[in-house]
């Protein structure tokens, strides 16, 4: 393999990264991690021999190839890069990550831009899901810059609609993966959902938190972070994935009523620090249970089966989500789509010695 690999770092959504050809790296997952590790710098907390950002936010890779699936036109790989640790979790999707998938496809030469608009039928590796990301493209170019601002980012963009195709069960195959819309994990109420990718969502007050704290404060507080980990790690083996003790996923997020006429406030873990803003999947998840009957969202928010529009609060903002119901069962969900932006930042090449 080169000791060189050429690269895009962007923006994507609320998240940055570094966007590869899956061709340029080896086909071992664990070869494949060590050349991510190297990239990224892991293993010193600033990442300073590499291009990781000393963050969980920037230190996530973004590896995108030729469609191996009849209904996609390009494959998607993620990857969660370990800061200090040097472990790489290929585990999660990552829908900011994702917002940049169809422009770094259309910059390579993966799949033709059209004029006007260009939609790019994306198979995410991670989960066998496929996604639709529809970019401006009015030159037959990718357009970047636009007035759609997302919370989160300092600058505005140009819209990219991301349409999540038959969200359920991405990770375990189920939509409760426990077989209950709630369960009770130490003596606490809580929904363990795969949509899109697998969570465990609890009331904050549940927990003794309004739901409205800092990130900081959040994570400043030993013994909260140790009980929510506890029930992440029991949440994990109830939904059939086992030892997560060095896993990402399920996520768990923190419930609470709506401060400003959203839909919900939720505080997102990713998993061991609380997420600046909310991960898109995070998100899809949480509007899956809201539409769900039973599910500790649901029961929050009150009875919302025939809203198809929500707004989720966070930390930096908001995001909205549009929500398209199945017509023979409303309590299902044929697709959930979000508006991102993406920025590219730098094109070069990375040097692995």
């Amino acid at each position: 393999m080169s000791q060189t690999i050429s690269c895009i770092i962007m923006r994507g959504g609320t998240s940055r990264g570094p966007y590869l050809q899956i061709s340029d790296l080896p086909q071992d997952r664990s070869a494949c991690a060590d050349v991510l590790l190297k990239i990224m710098g892991s293993g010193h907390e600033l990442q300073l021999d590499g291009i990781g950002g000393g963050n969980s936010l920037t230190s996530k890779v973004a590896m995108v190839g030729t469609s191996t699936h009849p209904d996609a036109d390009v494959d998607y790989l993620f990857a969660q890069v370990g800061v200090l640790d040097k472990i790489v979790d290929f585990s999660p999707n990552c829908g900011n990550m994702l917002a940049g998938v169809a422009p770094y496809a259309i910059e390579t030469g993966l799949f033709p831009a059209n004029k006007g608009t260009t939609t790019v039928r994306i198979h995410n590796l991670n989960t066998g899901k496929i996604i639709h990301s529809t970019v401006q493209t009015p030159e037959g170019k990718v357009e970047y810059t636009g007035d759609t601002v997302i919370s989160g980012t300092n600058s505005p963009g140009a819209p990219i609609e991301l349409t999540f195709l038959n969200v359920e069960g991405a990770k375990t195959g189920k939509l409760l993966p426990t077989g209950n819309a709630v369960d009770s994990i130490y003596s606490t109420e809580v929904t363990c959902i795969d949509a899109a990718t697998p969570v465990v969502l609890i009331k904050a007050s549940d927990l003794g938190k309004t739901g409205n704290e800092t990130p900081s404060e959040l994570d400043n507080d030993t013994e909260f972070m140790s009980r929510l980990e506890s029930i992440r790690l029991k949440a994990g083996e109830l939904m059939g994935l086992g030892d997560v003790s060095n896993s990402v996923i399920p996520k768990p997020i923190l419930l609470s009523p709506a401060n400003y006429g959203g839909t919900v406030n939720a505080r997102y873990f990713v998993p061991h620090k609380c997420h600046k803003s909310l991960a898109v999947t995070g998100s899809i998840a949480i509007v899956t249970a809201c539409c769900l009957p039973g599910t500790v969202a649901a029961k929050l928010i009150g009875n919302k089966d025939s809203e198809s529009y929500f707004t989720l609060e966070h930390p930096s903002g908001k995001i909205e989500l549009n929500a398209q119901r199945k017509e023979d069962n409303l309590s299902a969900l044929n697709s959930v789509s979000v508006i991102r932006t993406a920025r590219k930042i730098l094109s070069g090449t990375v040097y692995l010695n």
